[in-house]
Protein backbone atom coordinates (compact mmCIF):
# COMPACT_ATOMS: atom_id res chain seq x y z
CA UNK A 1 0.00 0.00 0.00
CA UNK A 2 1.26 3.48 -0.85
CA UNK A 3 1.78 6.00 1.94
CA UNK A 4 -0.32 9.13 1.48
CA UNK A 5 1.63 12.32 2.16
CA UNK A 6 -1.07 14.92 1.50
CA UNK A 7 -4.60 15.41 0.26
CA UNK A 8 -5.85 18.92 -0.43
CA UNK A 9 -8.04 20.96 -2.72
CA UNK A 10 -6.10 23.07 -5.22
CA UNK A 11 -8.29 26.09 -5.96
CA UNK A 12 -6.18 27.03 -9.01
CA UNK A 13 -6.94 23.75 -10.81
CA UNK A 14 -10.28 22.94 -9.09
CA UNK A 15 -8.87 19.50 -8.24
CA UNK A 16 -8.45 17.46 -5.10
CA UNK A 17 -4.84 16.29 -5.23
CA UNK A 18 -3.46 13.26 -3.42
CA UNK A 19 0.34 12.96 -3.17
CA UNK A 20 2.04 9.71 -2.22
CA UNK A 21 5.48 8.91 -0.80
CA UNK A 22 6.54 7.09 -3.97
CA UNK A 23 6.08 10.30 -5.98
CA UNK A 24 2.77 9.42 -7.60
CA UNK A 25 -0.10 11.85 -7.58
CA UNK A 26 -3.83 11.52 -8.19
CA UNK A 27 -5.74 14.61 -9.26
CA UNK A 28 -9.55 14.53 -9.14
CA UNK A 29 -11.25 17.11 -11.37
CA UNK A 30 -13.99 18.31 -9.02
CA UNK A 31 -15.86 20.28 -11.69
CA UNK A 32 -16.18 17.22 -13.92
CA UNK A 33 -17.26 15.03 -11.01
CA UNK A 34 -19.83 17.58 -9.86
CA UNK A 35 -21.25 17.95 -13.38
CA UNK A 36 -21.62 14.18 -13.65
CA UNK A 37 -22.99 13.37 -10.20
CA UNK A 38 -24.83 16.37 -8.70
CA UNK A 39 -28.40 16.77 -9.90
CA UNK A 40 -29.57 19.63 -7.67
CA UNK A 41 -28.29 22.50 -5.53
CA UNK A 42 -28.28 20.42 -2.34
CA UNK A 43 -26.00 17.81 -3.85
CA UNK A 44 -23.67 20.49 -5.27
CA UNK A 45 -23.56 22.22 -1.91
CA UNK A 46 -22.67 18.99 -0.12
CA UNK A 47 -19.93 18.21 -2.63
CA UNK A 48 -18.54 21.72 -2.20
CA UNK A 49 -18.50 21.24 1.56
CA UNK A 50 -16.57 17.99 1.25
CA UNK A 51 -14.12 19.43 -1.28
CA UNK A 52 -13.23 22.42 0.89
CA UNK A 53 -13.49 20.90 4.36
CA UNK A 54 -12.95 17.14 3.99
CA UNK A 55 -10.99 16.51 0.78
CA UNK A 56 -9.77 13.09 1.94
CA UNK A 57 -13.32 11.86 2.54
CA UNK A 58 -14.29 13.29 -0.87
CA UNK A 59 -11.40 11.41 -2.50
CA UNK A 60 -12.41 8.16 -0.77
CA UNK A 61 -15.98 8.52 -2.05
CA UNK A 62 -14.87 9.29 -5.61
CA UNK A 63 -12.19 6.62 -5.85
CA UNK A 64 -14.34 4.04 -4.07
CA UNK A 65 -17.28 4.61 -6.41
CA UNK A 66 -19.63 5.60 -3.58
CA UNK A 67 -20.12 9.27 -4.42
CA UNK A 68 -23.41 8.83 -6.30
CA UNK A 69 -24.98 6.93 -3.39
CA UNK A 70 -23.72 9.58 -1.00
CA UNK A 71 -25.23 12.52 -2.88
CA UNK A 72 -28.50 10.68 -3.45
CA UNK A 73 -28.79 10.27 0.32
CA UNK A 74 -28.16 13.99 0.80
CA UNK A 75 -30.82 14.86 -1.75
CA UNK A 76 -33.42 12.54 -0.24
CA UNK A 77 -32.81 13.95 3.23
CA UNK A 78 -33.06 17.59 2.09
CA UNK A 79 -36.16 17.10 -0.04
CA UNK A 80 -38.04 15.49 2.88
CA UNK A 81 -37.39 18.44 5.22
Amino acid sequence: MRKLLSCEFNIDTACVELKFADGTMISIDCTAVEDEVAKNMYQRSELDYLIYNKPLEYAHLVLGGDLENYVQGVSEHRLID
